[in-house]
């Protein structure tokens, strides 16, 4: 079994409602991430896949779509006023975690047909969530 990981960064910021602690408040992290594939055979270039390829893929979508991007629980009192401001925010329908996250672009690098196997993302030096499907659901 042949395993690649290609690492990108991005900041974003979020909020966890009703958490005990200091992330109950608007705040934001550089997060890095990290896309794992797994393939038991090599393409004719000898590789899982090109890292320019995962690359170029994730990273648009991650620039488009979370890059700088506030990321809201849908029933967040902050949104509405934070909307009407024009600010950059993604509402979703679960907390807005890294392990939220993880899965997020899992499921995207998935749907771009790459064989991932895992994505982890940091969202500090020392704090990283990973998201890997289950074996009767991965290609």
């Amino acid at each position: 079994m042949y395993r690649v990981t290609k690492n990108l960064s991005f900041c974003y910021g979020h909020r966890l409602m009703n958490h005990a602690g200091k992330c109950r408040h608007l705040h934001g992290h550089s997060a890095r991430v990290a896309i794992t594939l797994e393939s038991e055979d090599l393409n004719e270039q000898g590789m899982v896949c090109d890292f320019s390829d995962i690359k170029t893929f994730a990273e648009q979508w991650i620039q488009e779509t979370l890059d700088h991007t506030m990321l809201l629980h849908q029933d967040d009192p902050v949104l509405p006023m934070l909307q009407e401001a024009g600010e950059r925010i993604m509402v979703v329908a679960e907390h807005p975690t890294a392990e939220f996250l993880a899965k997020l672009i899992y499921e995207h690098v998935d749907r771009g047909g790459f064989p991932v196997k895992a994505v982890t993302v940091w969202e500090s030096d020392t704090s990283s969530a990973t998201y890997t499907a289950s074996d009767a659901t991965h290609r």
